[in-house]
């Protein structure tokens, strides 16, 4: 092997001069938003088999779930479902290719974030 002196290489300078880019926060966004999506799902499970078990446990359930942090909880939800939508779709325009100059992906990565932001307003104002 050749003789390598690995104590004297530089390291990487990775997050210490790393500036974060709009596209890389909404990737990152868009896997959070999958789990919370998945994680919401559970909730929406559990009132289902609360309201085909009995009337005592679905009022539970449905007590949480109409409460302030249930609400949040429920709000919050909403947003990352319309958030998480809207990721996938710029990723099926971009396997189009189409809109995958950087400077279009920015922008689309800013307007995820007010248009899902929009969407969870609307819908509350609708519900």
């Amino acid at each position: 092997m050749a003789d390598v002196n690995r104590g004297n290489r530089p390291l990487s300078p990775h997050l210490q001069i790393y500036r974060p880019q709009w596209t890389s926060i909404s990737s990152i966004m868009v896997r959070i938003t999958g789990i919370g999506c998945l994680l919401a799902s559970v909730l929406v499970v559990a009132w289902l088999l609360a309201a085909a078990s009995s009337e005592a446990v679905f009022a539970v359930v449905d007590g949480f779930l109409r409460s302030v942090l249930g609400t949040l909880i429920l709000t919050a939800a909403t947003w990352g479902i319309f958030y998480h939508m809207l990721g996938r779709l710029r990723h099926v325009l971009w396997d189009f290719g189409y809109l995958v100059r950087v400077e279009v992906s920015e922008d689309m990565a800013k307007g995820m974030f007010i248009l899902a932001t929009l969407l969870t307003i609307f819908v509350l104002v609708v519900t």
